[in-house]
């Protein structure tokens, strides 16, 4: 019987696309610095006229876990932000962190999954990797500003690949693929932005997770503005 009603709630949802659906630019980039937001309400525009497929096991797993992901990233820099608030960064990128975490949000209300994030507050998950990730990190980026900036880069290196991987591998449902991909466009964006304050610093970032080809094509790259999925 739920599987009825969620069925006719979709198939209602679906009169309501626009005949005439171009995908909207989803990202919102601060041009100087590379801070980069979701606007939700293209975001929801552009879920509200993909279609609705079934989502495979695999990336059910995946929006769950890419939801904390997004918001162990917030948290950590929230947490970072506290303790070196001269660094502006911490506080912006925090603040771009909080969009994506609504955005995958939004993919869960889409699909009617259970959200992992629930009311947990600031540096609390589900996922047992990522409560040892933000753990380990803060302590980290705790001990000075360089290894907070540090941290800040390793965290969106791993938001990068995680992704990458997801859209290499399982994810075809091109709602899915449209969230991960502009999501990916604001790590880049995150990564070079913390690059160019460590290189304010006098430090030469070295990447821990990308490979140095994969990390000079991002930071050589121009500030991204979104990618449409397909």
């Amino acid at each position: 019987m739920l599987a009825l009603v969620f069925g006719a709630v979709l198939l209602l949802a679906n009169c309501k696309k626009d005949d005439n659906f171009v995908q909207k630019d989803v990202l919102t980039v601060n041009t100087t610095d590379g801070y980069t937001d979701v606007n939700f309400v293209n975001c929801q525009y552009n879920l509200d006229n993909l279609p609705t497929e079934t989502l495979s096991e695999a990336e059910k797993s995946s929006i769950l876990f890419m939801r904390e992901e997004e918001k162990l990233a917030m948290d950590i820099y929230m947490t970072l932000h506290d303790k070196w608030s001269t660094a502006h960064a911490f506080h912006n990128i925090s603040q771009s962190e909080m969009t994506h975490t609504d955005a995958m949000l939004q993919l869960i209300v889409k699909y009617n999954l259970t959200d992992p994030v629930g009311t947990n507050g600031t540096g609390v998950f589900v996922n047992t990797t990522l409560q040892t990730m933000y753990d380990d990190l803060v302590l980290q980026g705790e001990t000075s500003l360089i290894e907070a900036l540090k941290v800040g880069a390793l965290v969106e290196e791993v938001d990068i690949l995680d992704l990458k991987n997801a859209l290499n591998t399982f994810v075809d449902n091109q709602d899915v693929e449209m969230v991960y991909e502009n999501l990916m466009a604001a790590s880049r964006n995150h990564l070079r932005a913390f690059v160019k304050n460590l290189t304010n610093q006098g430090v030469t970032y070295v990447p821990q997770k990308l490979t140095q080809a994969e990390y000079d094509e991002i930071i050589n790259g121009d500030w991204e503005h979104g990618h449409h999925g397909g």
